[in-house]
């Protein structure tokens, strides 16, 4: 089959033909049942998910066999949002929600993530998925659209995981598998608590041994995660949270370009075996939570917590380019810093028809950050001289509230404001007569207010439009480097802020066990943040202008007896409104091309989407799914672009019952057709080499104890 085949009629099933058969399904269910309630952490505390003018999503990660393998298995049925593998665990896992977040070249921006209610991104706006427990994982919860902005700085979406709380009497699960590329996981999860229930406890433990399914990506990762929780008077609650990641020396086999990847997809670029190219992660960090109810309409919650991470990283940066007095070398050595706290009172009046929630939180982290030749001598790939060496702070001070009001008994009014101050500063200590003083320090600050109108037609049909304002400041690794070359800040970026307006319907049958939802959004950016230049290992930026992202999601799933579908599809239309310079290829130094306007953002396909048929037969479950993505531009000229592609997917499991737990055996079939696609990409990479190649066909076996 022909890598374009996504835009075959079969596979664009995904976001047309599909949907006109849910809901002769969902009517011709013989067995009703009640669909689940859930919580999502909206900071709305009386009201359902679904009367929310937003688009708001919960996966059950319980009643997944699958769930737990993966994000992008977890996310994978979440329409909006794009989570990509990029078979490289030196790299964290690429995530984007309604085109936000796609050009980051490693870790998570542009979007907000949350461990228990405690942050995973930085207050700079880079985060990441690495030490995400999902294998003590309960649930998880995703924001899109404009009341993403509550949360703050590279708000454009929101994803967080809840584990599981332990409750008494006690109980063990246990995983092991093993898959293709010598892919070993083991997890263990221990729950419990006091037998009057005021006191539980959850404690994980989760490791991966991997070859990689490329040369030169051999990975180990360990993961311990605990959770403590002790009920307090009247009504209160105090968690404690935990978590350990080690992962050392992470290979990284760098992208490819277009001909290695069609020649041999699984090798490793020269350079990364010639400099060996890895990368070492050692995050720590604890954090608590408090609630307390204060009579029958208050509440206060307060969250505080702390962290170590240390990162060593050997990049595969030519020693031609470190001859500059002005370069950072080629080996990155992080150690940071980090903690902060948020706390919020909520209000509830008339019977809950009326909410208001008040809260502030600050976030600081202090990065020491050095850089060293990765050569010594005739040597590559070890640590060289000290090349930079500098102390970078970076602080934010938020304020925000929110209101839920019922109006009437069928509209409902949401609206908040959050009041931002995010600050960076640098301090140089490795200063020369060719280099320098670098020292610098910017402020931002944006107000990011947002509001929403439900409308009830009926007991299962909800429309709803909303509207907000949300912004990105700069990451430090982006105001790092000046596009100009000179040393020093990018003290000149902007912050980019964009205007949101989403318009949805959600529907819902609890006797046919059937939802549909959809949504129509368009968020409009000034002062878009663009690559400008990569020159030696470095990437600078600079404000692009306007830019906008507008799109169409469509999510739907049923069940009619033992037999389930589930649909999630996207349209997306992203571009850059203005045309602006930029700097290509590797060596350049002064912008020698022109991006045009209307020039599509790259690493976001136009469609993509999953349709997942599951079978359900008590002891015996199996699934099929079919994934799918159209091509995608890989640089800012739309000059080159990776190829869409269709993947289909087979999952089965077999449960045997015991008095005790239940012994659960896995099956996995991955990418079943055994089709060459591009898993995903790096933008704008200097040399070419954007493509980093997905795996063929997989096989995973596993073996689940379950209390």
């Amino acid at each position: 089959m022909p890598l374009n085949a996504f835009h075959r009629p079969w596979a664009s099933c995904l976001l047309l033909a599909c949907p006109v058969a849910l809901p002769t399904l969902a009517f011709a269910a013989d067995a009703p049942t009640t669909l689940p309630t859930v919580s999502v952490s909206a900071r709305v505390e009386s009201v359902a998910a679904f009367d929310l003018p937003a688009s708001l999503d919960v996966v059950d990660l319980r009643a997944d066999p699958w769930a737990r393998a993966s994000l992008p298995q977890a996310l994978g049925s979440v329409p909006g949002v794009l989570v990509r593998e990029r078979q490289n665990l030196a790299q964290d896992t690429q995530l984007s929600i309604r085109g936000f977040g796609a050009r980051a070249t490693f870790g998570v921006r542009g979007v907000r993530l949350y461990s228990d209610g405690i942050p995973a991104t930085m207050p700079d706006g880079q985060g990441q998925l690495s030490h995400f427990a999902l294998a003590a994982g309960d649930r998880i919860e995703v924001i899109r659209g404009p009341f993403s902005a509550l949360h703050g700085n590279s708000s454009g979406g929101v994803v967080q995981l809840w584990t599981a709380q332990g409750h008494a009497p006690g109980s063990m699960q246990l995983h092991l598998s093993g898959a293709s590329h010598a892919t070993r996981t083991a997890s263990l999860r221990l729950d419990g608590g006091s037998q009057d229930q005021a006191t539980g406890y959850r404690v994980s433990a989760w490791r991966l041994d991997t070859d990689g399914y490329r040369d030169h990506s051999a990975a180990r990762r360990t993961l311990l995660d605990a959770r403590l929780s002790h009920a307090l008077r009247d009504g209160g609650e105090l968690k404690l949270v935990g978590n350990l990641l080690d992962a050392p020396d992470a290979q990284d086999p760098l992208g490819l370009d277009r001909a290695q990847w069609r020649a041999n997809p699984r090798q490793a670029t020269p350079q990364a075996l010639q400099y060996d190219t890895r990368k070492s992660v050692r995050q720590g960090q604890l954090g608590a939570h408090w609630r307390q109810p204060l009579g029958s309409t208050a509440t206060v919650h307060a969250t505080a917590y702390g962290g170590q991470r240390t990162v060593t990283q050997f990049l595969a940066v030519p020693v031609a380019a470190q001859a500059s007095p002005l370069s950072g070398g080629g080996v990155i050595d992080l150690d940071s810093g980090y903690g902060g706290m948020d706390a919020r009172a909520t209000w509830q009046w008339g019977d809950g028809n009326l909410e208001l929630t008040v809260g502030a939180s600050a976030e600081r982290q202090d990065q020491h950050r050095r850089g060293y030749e990765n050569f010594d001598g005739a040597r590559l790939g070890v640590r060289g001289a000290l090349r930079r060496d500098q102390d970078d702070v970076v602080s934010s001070m938020d304020q925000y509230a929110q209101a839920w009001w019922r109006m009437t008994p069928r509209w409902w009014l949401q609206a908040g404001a959050r009041h931002s101050r995010v600050r960076f500063r640098s301090h140089d200590r490795y200063i020369t007569t060719a280099n320098p003083d670098d020292s610098g320090r910017v402020d931002y600050s944006q107000v990011t207010p947002v509001a929403g109108v439900t409308f009830a037609p009926g007991p299962d049909l909800r429309l709803y439009v909303s509207a907000g304002r949300g912004f990105e400041t700069p990451t430090f690794n982006e105001l790092a480097y000046r596009a100009d070359g000179r040393g020093g800040l990018a003290l000149e970026l902007r912050p980019a802020v964009s205007d949101n307006l989403e318009l949805g319907a959600k529907w819902r049958s609890p006797s046919a066990n059937a939802q549909l939802e959809a949504a129509l959004f368009r968020a409009d950016t000034r002062d878009e943040l663009a690559v400008a230049r990569n020159s030696g290992g470095r990437s600078s930026y600079r404000n692009a202008g306007h830019a906008r992202r507008q799109g169409l999601e469509l999510s739907a799933q049923a069940r009619r007896g033992r037999l389930g579908v589930q649909l999630a599809g996207t349209w997306l239309d992203a571009r850059f409104r203005d045309g602006f310079p930029f700097c290509a290829g590797a060596g350049c130094t002064v912008p020698n091309a022109v991006v045009p306007a209307g020039a599509r953002i790259p690493g976001l396909p136009r469609r993509h989407g999953l349709l997942r048929l599951d079978w359900d037969g008590g002891q015996w479950r199996t699934a099929l799914e079919l994934a799918g993505a159209s091509a995608v531009n890989v640089d800012d000229r739309g000059l080159a672009s990776a190829p869409g592609h269709a993947l289909l997917h087979l999952q089965a499991s077999r449960d045997w019952r015991y008095a005790r737990g239940t012994l659960r055996g896995l099956l996995r079939v991955g990418n079943l057709l055994d089709r060459r696609h591009v898993g995903s990409v790096i933008v704008n990479e200097g040399n070419g080499r954007y493509y980093e190649p997905g795996p063929g066909r997989s096989l995973l076996l596993g073996l689940e104890w379950l209390p």
